[in-house]
């Protein structure tokens, strides 16, 4: 019988998959940080991880693009099973937008230029284009304005959401998020979550790693808790919050909700 703190239970037929991992294990020299990963996630699907630091979260996150090498395991992004394969990377990192805790632009180019360096250079984009689309995407994350500004003379809040129009200019099909508010002043988390928030109704796939528990409620279709490096419960927002499953989800939230 299936573990319930574990059962995905609205996991989707493999058809609809947007990301398919099976039995992932990845150690750092002796610490095994991730062990035993089984996730399915549903085109369109939006999912919240969270779990006490340390956990294996963003090293997780970081797998599905391949930022990281697993040992054993297998993950398939949208119908591509990731191996050491140059091309297969490259296929997966074109239709996978990720966005960091630290916003990792370019200082020395303008917002402007951080947008369209990737279309321009990957998806072989005319210049003209990639301006469009840069200022199509800068128009939804409402810093249009700032377009030929450069990074250090944005706030910490305006950075990030350069960084998630960054992300949108290559057209992803899925989202990740690593902690995308940890390095903001709490003044600034709002504007962020609300530009999550709005991508999130689009139904774009995103997998958010994140502590923000009022953003989980609001959007999640599924939450994921994690400690030492393994899936402890995944379940429904209102479940995973008023009745979890496993004993040190309850813990975890009765210290973060408090």
């Amino acid at each position: 019988m299936a573990d319930p703190a574990r059962d995905p239970h609205t996991s989707p037929p493999r058809a609809a998959l947007a990301v398919e991992i099976v039995g992932l294990n990845k150690w750092f020299g002796e610490f095994h940080v991730l062990r035993d990963i089984d996730l399915t996630v549903a085109r369109g699907e939006r999912i919240v991880i969270c779990g006490p630091s340390g956990s294996g979260k963003s090293t997780l996150l970081r797998c599905i693009n391949h930022l990281e090498d697993w040992q054993s395991g297998r993950i398939v992004v949208d119908g591509i099973e990731l191996t050491d394969d140059a091309r297969q990377i490259v296929a997966v990192r074109r239709d996978v937008g990720m966005v960091f805790q630290q916003f990792n632009l370019f200082p020395h180019l303008t917002v402007l230029e951080n947008c369209t360096l990737a279309p321009i250079w990957v998806r072989r984009m005319p210049k003209r284009d990639a301006e469009a689309l840069a200022m199509k995407y800068l128009e939804r994350v409402k810093i249009a304005d700032q377009a030929q500004k450069y990074p250090a003379r944005l706030s910490g809040g305006q950075q990030q959401r350069v960084a998630i129009a960054r992300a949108l200019c290559m057209n992803p099909n899925i989202m990740l998020f690593d902690e995308p508010t940890s390095a903001l002043d709490p003044e600034m988390v709002k504007e962020v979550l609300d530009t999550m928030v709005a991508l999130a109704l689009d139904g774009i796939t995103m997998l958010v790693v994140s502590h923000e528990m009022g953003f989980a409620r609001q959007v999640a279709d599924r939450m994921i808790f994690m400690d030492d490096g393994q899936i402890l419960e995944i379940n429904k927002p209102k479940a995973f919050f008023d009745h979890p499953l496993h004993e040190r989800t309850r813990l975890f939230l009765q210290q973060i909700l408090r």
